[in-house]
């Protein structure tokens, strides 16, 4: 963009002005509507959540024994939900702002497989593929037992076949991973900021990584390009895909799910808040859709993103979408939150769910870092730096009167109320380089 237009761009929307000075930023959404009004946008229902819920309890007995780190749970792919009472104390003192109500982590970090939130929608796509090309050749059908896929005879049919997709690194290592397993050619095109260690971990599966010397756009269309030229090869979208969306989505029932079992009330009178960390945004606004589902208007997300990545707040904000990227205003796309790189956000995903979600806000990478290091200190988790995009969260909510006064919250509501932080990734991060992380956080 020339600078007359991004002038005019700032006098239309002044805080465009911050994201390009680099501020740590909040904007809270002034369009926020009810589930019911936000839901038409979308274009998904209850029950394409629930078609979901059925896939993946088809496809659990094989998880099962593909994955063993699965048979605890019986081939459900879940996370841990904790509280944090030592980090909410620290936050609490380090940020001199109280949180209101109790503050849990969401280890969506330690997901099993790969390790991070991209196991969910990321394993669901190969799935759902998997299962589309078994039951359109006669092999399958969705009365059988699914362990049958782990048949030197399916492995060969699914080896005529190859998968592609476009990484910052976490869903590349959930794709990898599943592809590989379940007998796909599998090619993962990977922006210059993902780690050396996933490409690594994903070579060591069988997975062909080609790298890039660009950002996660340029290795998106590179991945697009080559699956065009190949009719046996499918390429999973992360920006557009519904199928990817759904398989996050699933997370809402689970987690409601979870808060039964542990005597959690969500209601008017004890509201939820859940702040998620957004790169492109199909990971972050699958689950808010599922959470929305879960709770309807009684939760209310949150989207994070590092000071140099704003994109999912630019395109909101600006109601630009995808027609506008952070490197149009000047902003490098450079952070050590490697699945938060990206300069473009989904249309689809910004478009479906803008007048779903509460407010986005931004952090620096050395935010991200001193919070891993407090929360490794104080409750002993490890995460890599973009899973700790949502923990400055409760403090916005809990200091800024303006937004409650927006929601109608009482006091004693926000007394009531649980604050979620998403932990995104991190569970498989080798510990040299956690030491690396954990070192900068000093």
């Amino acid at each position: 963009m020339k600078n007359a237009e991004i002038n005019t761009l700032i006098q239309q929307f002044p805080l465009v002005r911050d994201l390009i000075d680099l501020q740590e930023t909040r904007w809270f959404n002034p369009e926020t509507t009810t589930l019911a009004e936000g839901l038409p946008y979308v274009g998904l229902t209850a029950e394409d959540v629930q078609d979901a819920h059925a896939r993946l309890t088809r496809f659990a007995p094989y998880l099962a024994q593909a994955f063993p780190e699965t048979a605890a749970t019986n081939g459900i792919i879940e996370s841990e939900l904790v509280a944090i009472p030592a980090m909410q104390k620290r936050l609490e003192k380090e940020f001199d702002q109280k949180i209101c109500g109790q503050l849990l982590l969401k280890k969506d970090s330690h997901l099993p497989i790969s390790g991070s939130i991209k196991a969910r929608g990321g394993i669901y796509e190969v799935l759902t593929h998997a299962e589309k090309l078994a039951i359109e050749a006669g092999l399958l059908t969705t009365e059988d037992d699914y362990t049958r896929l782990l048949s030197p005879e399916f492995k060969a049919f699914f080896s005529q076949y190859s998968i592609a997709v476009g990484s910052t690194g976490n869903l590349g290592l959930s794709i990898g991973i599943m592809s590989a397993r379940i007998g796909f050619n599998v090619t993962v095109h990977m922006s210059a900021d993902a780690r050396a260690w996933k490409k690594a971990k994903l070579r060591s599966h069988g997975v062909t990584v080609v790298e890039y010397e660009q950002d996660y756009g340029v290795a998106v269309e590179q991945g697009r390009k080559a699956a065009e030229s190949d009719p046996n090869c499918f390429f999973i979208d992360d920006e557009n895909s519904r199928t990817l969306f759904l398989g996050y989505s699933v997370a809402g029932q689970r987690l409601k799910d979870q808060f039964t079992q542990q005597g959690r009330v969500v209601d008017k009178e004890h509201p939820l808040f859940v702040y998620l960390p957004c790169g492109v945004g199909g990971g972050p606004g699958g689950v808010a859709f599922g959470l929305k589902m879960a709770f309807g208007d009684n939760v209310h997300c949150f989207f994070a993103e590092p000071t140099h990545s704003p994109c999912m707040l630019l395109g909101v904000y600006t109601g630009l979408h995808d027609e506008i990227s952070v490197q149009d205003l000047g902003i490098d796309n450079v952070t050590a939150a490697d699945g938060l790189a990206v300069g473009r956000a989904s249309g689809f995903v910004g478009r479906a769910m803008q007048r779903l979600l509460d407010g986005f806000y931004t952090l620096e990478d050395q935010t991200m870092y001193r919070l891993l290091g407090w929360l490794a200190e104080e409750e002993n988790i490890r995460l890599e730096p973009s899973a700790l995009a949502g923990m400055p969260g409760p403090q916005h909510v809990s200091a800024d009167t303006a937004y409650q006064q927006m929601h109608g919250f009482t006091a004693q509501q926000l007394q009531n109320a649980t604050h979620i932080v998403w932990a995104t990734g991190g569970g498989m991060v080798p510990e040299a380089e956690m030491a690396q992380y954990l070192a900068k956080a000093k």
